[in-house]
């Protein structure tokens, strides 16, 4: 055996074989110039060279050799490699010939003496033809694999929209083999409006000669939505004429229901802005209605029908309370007191307030786990969030139904909940055994204000202010439901860290003998001002009024006697903030307590003492106590 070249052509490789080293060397004369050429005296050696030189793209073999014949080395060839085959002979031997073709399946047949030209245009086209054939396999494997390893239904069909390939999983959701649907059409598998619905998108493709998309919801066989880009995309010849049509089926479900989410929190995040937008001047209202009724309850004579309709006013203004701090839960405006919570403990803590609540006419069943992690969430919040919970189950059923209201700890991975990062969360399940929620009310649950009870007896706020609370909280929401089957609602807290199961510290005791202190008021209300000043002269103290910050920055100057300043947070000109800071710097021993209707809870200081509107007459002594401490700690309380 000898290499003719130790040089590589890019051209490819041959392997010559005959017995005569005259025509090894003729040959090789003519066709090393372009290609690699390999050269074996027998077809022992040439089977051997085969062997190792799997890149052999044209073998030309003699027909009479001393040790085997050439039809027969190039037959044991097949077996060995798929490169094209001449075969040359001096003599005549047409069975010889036709036992080559057979067996060694050579593509021609070249007498000698050969023509140089001829065979070299004969051996050109050869390695052209298997250059061709091994780009065609390529893209066929490639092909091959790109439709079978995608999740995505892929077919191709001609313009009379029979199959002519399709892979595997666009045949099984047809409930057919690939092979099985090859010149068939897709309406032999899919319903008469689904049929006609993708034939028209078809017939718009092949019109335009571009690409037709649509976007299609189906239900899946467990009863949830699932949604379908379609791409029906032509299929052009070099002259621009359509002559195929591809289809690619993606399932978008996934960031549909992620694009419904970011939806959803741009409606909170707007409505949030536009509930603190009026949470203030709502709030100052309030504050001005609950105190004045306060006040007036306890001057009022001692009658009971007035007493009533004071009673009835003061719980509708709490009820409009209780309404702007859910829209401000929900919105995620509102500064939660996250702390590490024993869920299990809130639950069991709420068996009357649910037993009176709910009523009798449904059965409430709980399964609490036992060795529940504890949750960093707002336990008052919380507790609200189960009972708007276990009120819409109780709504969602008849009659004897079953509200099951479970817990449980639970490991989520990354990207499993959309919405929800991976970690350690609570569980709190609310299940009923309702009629369930269709699909389109179920895409809208979580809206603010959606609804479907009769007017006057639901808010729209109930489920969306679980769901701030959830994201406030650092966890999620998620939703259950299929028509006749009932609902579960899962709410996911995150797991408290174990520095933060230590609980918050006890606050210092009020005293209850506390002293009496002189106090500047700042408010830009004027009832609100009103009440504030009635509730402090009531307590004892001794009480000075200013409109805006800049009247009572002129009387803390004037009046060295002054102990507490109570501001408002948010008014005009000069906020409580700034206020409070002038005032430290005339006095800097000058107690300082804020009181606001709404703010951003990241634009509140974290240095001064903290009062929400509207508070009662107990939590306004409560906070002048502890402004008025020496050793108070401002910081502690909000």
């Amino acid at each position: 055996m000898t290499l003719s070249s130790e040089m590589k052509s890019t051209h490819g490789t041959i392997l010559v074989v005959d017995d005569e080293p005259d025509i090894l060397i003729a040959l090789e004369d003519l066709f090393e110039n372009d290609y690699r050429v390999l050269t074996a005296s027998s077809p022992i050696q040439a089977l051997d060279i085969i062997r190792h030189e799997p890149d052999i793209a044209i073998i030309i073999s003699d027909q009479r050799m001393p040790e085997m014949q050439g039809d027969e080395f190039l037959a044991k060839a097949r077996h060995e490699t798929d490169a094209d085959a001449i075969l040359l002979t001096g003599y005549a031997d047409l069975k010889a010939v036709i036992g080559a073709v057979n067996k060694g399946r050579i593509m021609a047949y070249v007498p000698k003496p050969w023509d140089p030209a001829a065979l070299s245009n004969m051996v050109a086209a050869a390695y052209q033809r298997r250059m061709l054939a091994r780009k065609l396999d390529t893209e066929r494997a490639l092909l091959r694999g790109l439709m079978e390893s995608t999740g995505d239904l892929i077919s191709f069909k001609d313009l009379e929209g029979r199959f002519v390939r399709l892979n595997a999983s666009k045949a099984r959701s047809l409930g057919c083999g690939a092979e099985d649907c090859l010149g068939r059409k897709e309406r032999d598998y899919v319903s008469p409006e689904r049929a006609t619905m993708i034939e028209e998108a078809e017939r718009r493709a092949v019109a335009a000669r571009a690409p037709d998309e649509v976007i299609e919801e189906r239900n899946a066989p467990d009863g949830t939505t699932q949604w379908i880009l379609i791409n029906h995309i032509p299929i052009l010849d070099e002259a621009g004429t359509v002559t195929n049509l591809a289809t690619i089926e993606r399932d978008i479900t996934e960031r549909k229901l992620m694009e419904m989410r970011l939806r959803q929190a741009d409606k909170m995040q707007a409505l949030g802005t536009l509930a603190g937008g009026v949470a203030h001047d709502f709030n100052n209202l309030l504050m001005a209605v609950l105190g004045s009724l306060d006040l007036a309850s306890r001057r009022a004579p001692d009658d009971p029908r007035l007493t009533r309709l004071l009673q009835n006013a003061t719980y509708a203004a709490e009820r409009g309370a209780s309404l702007t701090q859910r829209l401000l839960s929900f919105s995620r405006q509102r500064d939660l007191r996250l702390q590490a919570v024993d869920v299990n403990q809130v639950i069991m803590g709420m068996n009357d307030l649910l037993t009176r609540t709910l009523g009798g006419v449904i059965r409430i069943e709980r399964h609490l786990s036992e060795a529940l992690w504890t949750a960093m969430v707002d336990p008052d919040q919380l507790e609200l969030a189960i009972l708007n919970l276990c009120i819409n189950a109780r709504d969602a059923m008849a009659e004897n139904g079953i509200l099951t209201l479970s817990t449980r700890n639970e490991r989520v991975s990354e990207g499993r909940i959309p919405d929800l990062g991976g970690g350690e969360y609570i569980v709190i399940s609310v299940a009923d055994t309702g009629s369930g929620i269709p699909p389109e009310v179920l895409a809208r649950v979580l809206e603010p204000f959606f609804t479907t009870k009769e007017v006057g007896k639901g808010t729209g706020l109930g489920l969306p202010m679980v769901y701030g609370l959830a994201q406030q909280s650092g966890g999620t929401v998620t939703i259950h439901s299929a028509v006749g089957s009932g609902t579960t609602v899962e709410l996911y807290l995150s797991r408290a860290a174990a520095e933060q199961q230590k609980g918050p510290q006890e606050k210092q005791a009020i005293a209850p003998d506390a002293p009496k202190v002189r106090i500047l008021l700042v408010d830009d209300d004027a009832e609100v001002r009103t009440v504030t000043a009635a509730y402090l002269t009531e307590m004892g103290h001794r009480v000075v009024e200013a409109a805006d910050g800049s009247s009572a920055l002129d009387i803390l100057k004037a009046d060295d006697q002054l102990d507490l300043l109570i501001a408002d947070f948010a008014m005009p000109g000069m906020t409580g903030t700034d206020l409070a800071g002038k005032a430290r710097e005339i006095r800097p021993g000058l107690g300082i307590l804020l009181v606001t209707g709404y703010a951003d809870p990241k634009r509140l200081p974290d240095d001064y003492l903290m009062l929400h509107k509207p508070f009662s007459r107990a939590d306004l002594a409560a906070k002048v106590t502890e402004a008025a401490l020496p050793d108070r700690d401002p910081g502690s309380s909000a």
